[in-house]
Parts: C-alpha cells; structure tokens; sequence
C-alpha cells in the first residue's frame, strides 16, 4: 500500500556552518578544537568548504528532489567581534539563501547552532544574563538585511542537549585544556561558557529568554517569517524498574524547555534513538543490537514517539528538523529512513500536524569531538579533493520526496 503524504509537505536535509563551511575561525569551538589537550580528536579545518561550494552543494540537493534546505548562519562571521558586523558575510548569507529560492528550494535557516563568538563565550557565554539581548541583537540585524529571503527560522539547535550531556561535560570544564582555551581568549575557566558547556541550571533561563527575545526580533521582519526551536528529544523508554527515572528524565530534558515555546510557530524535533532507564539509571544497549558509529542503538522507531510527545506537550505543529544515521553501510541508513518515514507517517494519519521531515545529514561533515570518523551524510565528501558522492540513500530519499510518499 502506497503511503501519501499531505500537499505541501517539506522534504529536506541539514547542515551546520561550523560542520560544513571550514575555517570559522573566530567562534568558541575553534579556540577548544586547537587547544593543546583537546578532548576533540581533530579540528575542524577547511570542513568540507560549503562556504565556497555552496551553489553545487545546493544544486545537487534541488536536482535529487528536495524542497527544503536547512543550515545555520555562522554568528562569529556576521559579529566577530562585539557590535562590529560584517556586511559582506551577511551577503555571502543572502546569496545562498537568493540561491535556494532560484532552485525552487524553501530555505530553513537557524540563528545559532551551537558555536559562538568568542568574545561571546568569554563574558559569561550562555550563563549570563546579558546574552539574551546581544542574541537578540544580532537576529535584529540579520533579519533586517534578510528576512525578506527567509520563510521559516530556527532560532537555536537543540536547547536542551547540554542537559543531556551535562555528566559528560560538567567534568571538562574542571580539565586543563578547558581552563587553557579559556585563557587563550582572555577568560578563565569559570566565565567561558560556550553553549555546550553551560551549567543547566544556569543556563536554561538565559537560553529560553535569548529564545523568546530572538523570536520577537525575528517576526519584526522585515518578511513573514515561521519561528521555532529545535530540541534534541531521544525516545525515553522505561526498564525494568524505571518508570518513575524515566519519567524524571523527560521532564528535566523535555518539559522545561517545552514549556518555553507558547507563541512559536512550530517545534523542532530532532531524534536518532532511544535511551533505556532502569531503576539504577540509564541502561546499556542490549547484547548483539545493531548500534550506529555514535555507539547508539539503530532505532529508528524513535522518532514517531518524540512526534507525539512534542505535539501533545505544546499542541503545535511539528518539523522534523533532524533524523538521520551514522554509518559506513548506506544500506541500513535507507533501511533507517523508511522506517524514520512509517513512523512519520503514522502521526500524520493520527492527525498530528507534520509538516515536514529534514535528514541529517546532506554531507558527511565535522561531528563535534568525534572529528570526520561518523558519516551521517547523504552524500560523501573527499576531504582531499573535496569531490563530493551522491549516496544511494540520496537518491532514495530523494525519489521519496518526489513522488511525496512510498
């Protein structure tokens, strides 16, 4: 039986300027990646220099049959330093997205993604308290000089993953290296907070404020833009024992940050697996199931439980901002799509407004710590040449978006 999808329905892949654009120089995560004792096990480099290949790169998406193109602006390229913004990044910026339009492709642009100036992440970064009014700042003259090319906004990737990954990296700002990077932009280790690093605690309100001021300067236009955020939202599963840590867990890394999207347009989803808690925590994957190179299970029914959470929790409408797989086997990442799709589909016969799915992602690019070594792309990139392979998974996808349905 053949699954249609609804008229209109947003078919696209991601990127992130940091991961893909190469030699951002000027942000936070830089300064980490070339800290001698970095927990990163290469740096970022010419990434795979979409700031240059950017009309091929876009070209290619159109030609396999996507409709919508997400990808982040560069904060530290349009303010690298405080209250000095470059005019000619904010029209490198308006040629990709004049770009997308003239290939009939539907532009999602997202604010901040996860770097920051480093100026920025000296002062207090996302714990203090000015930094809702600097962001707002800086979506203020962004969307002055293209708002009239944007449709839809993201105003930040994955609020909340710092939550999630706080035992990890609460511990690393306690390390040398830590404390050295902050040094090497005149910080110490206390008052350098990149976005990742933030204490929750401290963090959320900033982070949610900066959120609702950057809406509100983003809707100001000029255009008529469709604003939300994303949050990352693994499928949390109770085991033996755990319903009341599970319940727990999704509060902490959910609700709160739910919570701050009455008004927004839309919510972002982006999900990969599940996470497991029994009553003495999160749990191991079980023996012998499949796992992705980030050394998470393969589990693509993931995503049609965080759909509905997220559209019962605020009652708005969904993007898929973010699904894919890491894998040098691209025939378990279509495996992984179609049934990513089923679940999607499902939600949309149930009446959750859907509106369209976005795979992570367009190109194998940088992954944060873990360097070039997980692939998620749909299409491949030699890092030498920077040739770029079109994946069958791409053209699968593609056909999908195509037909809009399978």
């Amino acid at each position: 039986m053949k699954t249609v999808f609804p008229r209109g329905f947003y078919w696209g892949t991601a990127t992130a300027a940091h991961q893909v654009e190469g030699g951002n120089v000027y942000n936070d995560n830089w300064v980490l990646e070339h800290t001698p004792g970095t927990a990163y096990v290469e740096s970022s480099g010419d990434a795979c220099d979409h700031y240059h290949l950017y009309p091929e790169d876009i070209r290619l998406l159109a030609e396999l049959g996507f409709n919508l193109y997400r990808f982040s602006l560069e904060w530290s390229r349009i303010e690298p330093e405080e209250g000095e913004f470059s005019l000619a990044q904010l029209e490198h910026y308006r040629r990709m997205l004049a770009t997308c339009h003239e290939l009939g492709i539907t532009p999602m642009v997202t604010f901040h993604h996860f770097t920051s100036p480093r100026w920025l992440a000296a002062a207090g970064g996302w714990e203090a308290k000015e930094t809702p009014e600097k962001f707002a700042r800086y979506c203020e003259k962004v969307i002055k000089h293209l708002g009239d090319l944007i449709p839809l906004a993201c105003t930040m990737n994955e609020l909340n993953l710092g939550v999630a990954l706080w035992s990890m990296i609460g511990s690393q700002r306690s390390e040398a290296w830590y404390a050295a990077a902050a040094r090497a932009v005149g910080s110490d280790a206390e008052h350098f907070v990149p976005f990742l690093y933030a204490d929750p605690q401290k963090g959320r309100p900033v982070m949610l404020e900066a959120h609702r001021r950057a809406v509100e300067a983003i809707k100001a236009g000029p255009g008529a833009c469709r604003v939300g955020l994303t949050l990352a939202m693994q499928d949390i599963q109770a085991g033996p024992g755990g319903e009341e840590l599970a319940a727990q867990k999704r509060r902490e890394i959910f609700d709160a940050y739910l919570e701050g999207t009455m008004g927004d347009d839309f919510i972002g989803v982006q999900t990969y697996s599940r996470d497991r808690y029994d009553a003495n925590g999160l749990m191991k994957p079980e023996e012998g199931v499949e796992l992705t190179q980030m050394g998470y299970e393969f589990y693509p029914q993931a995503l049609e439980a965080t759909i509905r959470y997220a559209h019962k929790a605020t009652g708005l409408p969904v993007f898929v901002t973010e699904n894919g797989l890491a894998t040098t086997d691209d025939t378990r990442r279509v495996a992984y799509i179609e049934q990513a799709l089923q679940g999607v589909a499902a939600c949309l016969h149930d009446g959750i407004p859907v509106q369209g799915y976005t795979y992570w992602s367009a190109l194998d690019n940088f992954e944060w710590v873990f360097g070039y070594r997980p692939t998620f792309g749909l299409i491949a990139v030699d890092r030498q040449t920077q040739k770029r392979t079109v994946k069958p998974s791409a053209y699968r996808l593609g056909a999908i978006a195509r037909a809009n349905g399978f």
